[in-house]
């Protein structure tokens, strides 16, 4: 990773107060400098399922419209028809899927994105976007391209240690050596969109490059699949050869084996350490532990699918709280919040970038995590109130974060 030592904050748009484009997106920016971040990150923008997640938009490639400041912005027909040729390899499959107005909505998008991404280039903040694996079955890529997706087969992961039944999410799976035939020209598309927007992205379920569970399509749930091998580095050289070196972060959170390690660090990405997973005694060598911490990762304290930090402290056995307290103890830390001590924990990590929970830095319990994987209904929903992030969070984060030489 060739970014310096920095920090950030992930915060989804539509955890803003108004959910959207508009002035808290703004705000929220100058937020961020006062606060001396340099990183903005948010979850996929496509447009969400029926359920909220943004992790099965129904496109890989086109924003949501309920993102938009101003939805009923005039868009005149050169305007459409450039972006048409601009985006030529996606736009019409969005277009036949949503109808009329698609193409303007994008523009519209593209216009309010863009002065957003302007403005918070002037203040050294820059933005990391998230790459979901898989696209959502039923989506506009799936109906458009079905000749790049398998049958018979669908999405999941093995049973581990917190679930037996493993978990059955039901994506399409690419036919990868259609794919290949095709060049990785589909991949190549997506990350080409990906950069148009985000200065750094990371890669949602990065493993699967290298080995994917396929579940028999109609299984009752994943205990019935199988790993078969992925492509490995060659859609990377497919997309790195047009595009130049991809600024990736390989989200290899759960069980990596070796082969997965050996392809996140020949392809030169950071991968993932959790703060949250680094306090289990029985795991000494686990590598969330701070102590084995390396500058060529990215930390988080939590991700969207994790405890807020207050949440997760509350109901943290006696054990791994003594052994986190430990920690800080070691660190010379003792700020009298248990949230704010473990974002300074991870300030001074020696990873390159760290990136903090918004609902971390106002110490906010489970009632404000995003995610709770499993649960079908009522995720998504957490959002900030109107000046809920204040000038007194900002100072005390940005001292943390200049006190660990990430300003």
């Amino acid at each position: 990773m060739e970014t310096r030592r920095s920090s950030g904050v992930q915060l989804h748009l539509t955890s803003l107060p108004d959910g959207r484009l508009g002035r808290s997106a703004y705000a929220f920016v100058d937020w961020l400098e006062r606060a001396g971040q340099s990183w903005w990150q948010m979850l996929p923008l496509g447009p969400p399922d029926g359920r909220g997640s943004p992790y099965k938009a129904r496109s890989a490639f086109a924003a949501w419209r309920g993102l938009l400041a101003d939805p009923a912005a005039p868009v005149s027909a050169e305007e459409a028809d450039a972006f048409r040729d601009r985006h030529a390899a996606w736009i019409g499959d969005w277009e036949a899927y949503a109808g009329r107005r698609a193409v303007a909505d994008q523009v519209r998008f593209e216009r309010e994105w863009s002065a957003l991404r302007r403005h918070a280039a002037d203040r050294g903040v820059r933005l990391i976007g998230d790459v979901p694996i898989y696209v959502a079955p039923g989506s506009a890529d799936h109906r458009a391209h079905p000749e790049l997706f398998q049958d018979g087969a669908v999405a999941g992961a093995p049973p581990d240690l917190f679930t037996d039944k493993g978990q059955l999410w039901g994506n399409p799976l690419y036919d990868w050596p259609a794919l290949r035939r095709r060049r990785y020209r589909w991949w190549t598309e997506r990350m080409r969109r990906t950069f148009e927007l985000f200065d750094m992205a990371r890669i949602d379920h990065f493993r699967g490059f290298t080995a994917y569970w396929s579940v028999p399509e109609g299984a009752p749930d994943a205990r019935g699949g199988r790993w078969v091998r992925g492509p490995g580095r060659a859609v990377f050289d497919a997309m790195q050869a047009e595009l130049g070196k991809l600024e990736v972060i390989a989200e290899d959170l759960g069980v990596i084996t070796p082969a997965v390690r050996r392809l996140r660090d020949e392809l030169g990405f950071p991968g993932m350490v959790v703060l949250q997973f680094g306090f289990d005694p029985s795991d000494p060598r686990g590598p969330h532990r701070p102590d084995h911490h390396h500058p060529d990762q990215v930390l988080y304290t939590g991700t969207h699918d994790n405890d807020t930090l207050r949440g997760w402290w509350e109901t943290l056995p006696g054990e791994r709280r003594a052994h986190a307290l430990a920690e800080l103890a070691r660190a010379g830390i003792t700020e009298k919040e248990p949230w704010w001590a473990l974002v300074r924990l991870a300030m001074s990590s020696p990873a390159r970038l760290c990136i903090v929970q918004a609902q971390d830095i106002l110490g906010l319990g489970s009632e404000a995590r995003m995610n709770f994987p499993g649960r079908a209904t009522g995720q998504w929903r957490w959002r900030l109130t109107p000046g809920q992030l204040t000038a007194r969070h900002a100072r005390r984060l940005r001292a943390m974060t200049e006190e660990a030489g990430r300003a």
